[in-house]
């Protein structure tokens, strides 16, 4: 597994050296290529904190786990690579810091132009920006956003809203009923309804429980009595809040918002164990209502869909459940493929909008393993040995097996029992019960320690807690502390795992950008970019047709 993982770093090293270094804010594309595309589609998919060494994983999943479930070993990014996709790279830091956050990366991806962290549709500058969706909308296009987080999340509403701030979701949702997007499909509920339904005595939440058929958990955030539904009925949206509502909308009903949980959709672990035995449809089979809907267009579509999990994963530093939804993000990206295999008007751009976590596998002086005997000559004498523990290729099937996200052992699991019950050993055994790298008591009882806040800020999103988890280095880079028992957890495993993670946020590692459409154009993104350029090079080709 290391030496995909390394062939991928080799490989990223000499595309950096290889291509021009980008020009901010200056597209380099030639008008004239671009006047002649036959493009009338764009799909971009983004992986929420999809770097190349998660790329790696998945790559290393499919080529050396025993019995890999992907098809012949070959992932979706092989197979779009052997089709003839272009390869870049691209930088994500957001307007004059190093690194990003989701909002400002989205958004540069989304309108061209430099934005600052935590921002959303708005230039460095302040000013709202148009985005590629808007674009699309203005030229008679039709559009869509998928995800399997919140339609109001920092990715989708980058390409649809303008607000000064990520936080604003209940604002964003109706940013988004006004941008008028064709197709959204995600999570989020409780954004889009009133307050008043957090009575559950109410006539308003009797009247939702029956709308949803009692699917999806009824709480409001906001903080009027404005019920979105009932407005994008009135625009003409068909309503959907299961997968058997989704599909039964006829594809000419060109305008659907689905909305499947009140706040993210199902983890890669979950949605892999209720295939087939939910209503909440999974993010194909979101992505493909998209495609039948929007398709019916003459003038074309711009298609946004995100693999948001992937960086929920990341962030917790959970390598089993970041396999899983990597793989979630392969089976969409093969079903595009499919779907364009035949079609010579359609343009994919699959990228990320940063990698999260620090990922990687690496070799460590835990457990060297034996020597082992060879039976070429030059080990004639002596037996092969070692040096370090370069991590054997069973810990893949091991990650995949994994039977809970960190996440769900210790919120859904752990903290639900009894308070006089949470203990180190409790928390030992629901470890090692839904995982196969065990950990001891003392190890759980490290997991659960506490201290005081280093970082303490008073009525700070995240760094209000007086006590957090306790860590013994790098703690200023574990921003999301009531989530930080999840990040002690995988120090614990490392060294079974044979996996690093360097924080509990983003880095600024360059990301890799896959493209497939024409080969005149193509050529433009095989290059060093950022992201407000690549996002640039994508709008002039929504506008050539």
């Amino acid at each position: 597994m290391n030496n995909v993982i390394s062939y991928l770093s080799g490989f990223i090293l000499i595309i950096i050296f290889s291509f021009p270094i980008y020009a901010e804010d200056k597209p380099t594309h030639n008008p004239s290529n671009v006047a002649s595309s036959k493009i009338k589609n764009v799909i971009l998919l983004i992986g929420d904190g999809m770097g190349p060494a998660q790329i790696g994983l998945l790559e290393a999943y499919a080529r050396q786990a025993t019995k890999p479930v992907i098809e012949n070993r070959v992932t979706a990014f092989t197979r779009m690579l052997n089709e003839g996709a272009t390869l870049g790279l691209s930088m994500t830091n957001a307007a004059n810091v190093l690194s990003t956050d989701s909002a400002a990366s989205a958004t540069q991806l989304a309108t061209g132009k430099r934005a600052h962290p935590a921002t959303i549709g708005v230039d460095d500058k302040g000013n709202s920006s148009i985005t590629m969706l808007e674009i699309a909308k203005n030229m008679g296009k039709s559009t869509g956003l998928v995800s399997d987080v919140r339609i109001t999340h920092a990715t989708p509403a980058s390409f649809a809203a303008h607000q000064p701030s990520r936080t604003r979701e209940n604002e964003i949702a109706v940013d988004m009923l006004s941008a008028g997007a064709d197709v959204m499909l995600s999570g989020g509920l409780r954004h889009w309804i009133p307050e008043g339904v957090n009575d559950d005595s109410s006539a308003i939440f009797r009247q939702l429980t029956d709308l949803t058929s009692g699917l999806i958990k009824i709480t409001s955030k906001r903080k009027d009595q404005r019920n979105l539904l009932f407005e994008a009925k009135q625009q003409g949206y068909q309503l959907a809040f299961s997968k058997q509502q989704m599909e039964n909308i006829d594809k000419k009903n060109q305008k659907i918002l689905g909305i499947f949980s009140d706040s993210r959709l199902p983890n890669g672990i979950v949605a892999n164990n209720i295939k087939n035995k939910t209503s909440i449809p999974t993010l194909k089979e979101m992505s493909v209502k998209a495609l039948n809907v929007l398709q019916e267009n003459d003038n074309g579509f711009f298609l946004m869909i995100e693999a948001g999990l992937i960086d929920w994963a990341a962030h917790d530093n959970d390598t089993g459940t970041m396999l899983h939804e990597m793989l979630k993000m392969n089976e969409v990206l093969n079903y595009v493929l499919d779907w364009v295999a035949d079609r010579d008007d359609t343009l994919i751009v699959v990228t990320a909008d940063h990698e999260t976590g620090g990922f990687g596998f690496s070799y460590s002086a835990n457990d060297i393993p034996a020597p082992l005997p060879l039976p070429g000559n030059a080990f004639k004498d002596a037996d092969f040995q070692a040096d370090y523990n370069y991590g054997t290729t069973e810990i893949l099937d091991k990650l995949y097996n994994q039977k809970l996200s960190y996440d769900d052992m210790l919120s859904e699991v752990y903290d639900s029992l009894d308070a006089d019950k949470q203990t180190p050993l409790a928390l030992m055994n629901i470890i090692n019960q839904n995982s196969e790298f065990d950990i001891t008591e003392q190890q759980a009882a490290r997991i659960l320690a506490e201290e005081e806040n280093n970082y303490y800020v008073a009525e700070h999103k995240e760094l209000s807690m007086k006590r957090v988890p306790k860590f013994d280095v790098n703690d200023a880079f574990f921003v999301y502390q009531g989530d930080n028992r999840r990040n002690l957890l995988a120090i614990e495993v490392a060294e079974q795992q044979s996996v690093v993670w360097s924080n509990g946020t983003h880095t600024a590692s360059p990301v890799l950008v896959f493209i497939k459409g024409e080969k005149k154009l193509d050529q433009q993104f095989s290059r060093f970019m950022g992201h407000p350029e690549l996002g640039q090079k994508i709008i002039k080709i929504l506008q050539s047709n």
